[in-house]
């Protein structure tokens, strides 16, 4: 058994290579994508290396992904932010539109980008359907609007 994996590690590293690529989308800081390239690098070189040069060419790929590669995608994609805003509190500034009646002093629901979310106002008023608001504040997955 020992032998077979051996000798054909390219396909551990290529499961390896989608495994890193998959978990990727879920954290997006980019490091598990550099662990798949390095995966990657060494799934190419298996056919003609053993184990320790595939293992120095994951080492030294993944290190140069990490150092050259991933500070690039964050500055591409990310445009030096200082603070990503992300789930909810992106939402601050946007606006939507009432698709449930918001009653004054209580709730109703807002579309923004097709997801509903449960909406108060700002200033107790009642806000009909249809209306466009923006979101000016949020308290855990409630949003508060003001008509525009």
């Amino acid at each position: 058994m020992i032998d077979y994996l051996l000798a054909n590690m390219w396909q551990l590293w290529a499961v390896l290579t989608v495994v890193g690529l998959i978990l990727e989308l879920t954290s997006g800081d980019f490091f598990l994508m550099c662990i798949a390239i390095g995966a990657a690098g060494a799934a190419i070189v298996a056919p003609f290396a053993n184990i320790y040069v595939q293992l120095a060419v994951f080492g030294v790929v993944t290190l140069f992904s990490l150092f050259q590669v991933r500070p690039f995608v964050l500055r591409y994609l990310h445009r030096n932010e200082k603070r990503r805003v992300s789930n909810a509190d992106a939402l601050l500034g946007r606006e939507g539109r009432v698709t449930e009646p918001i009653k004054a002093g209580g709730y109703g629901y807002v579309a923004i980008d097709g997801d509903l979310w449960k909406a108060v106002t700002s200033d107790d008023m009642e806000i009909a359907i249809d209306t466009r608001v923006k979101v000016v504040g949020r308290e855990s997955t409630i949003i508060t609007v003001e008509k525009l």
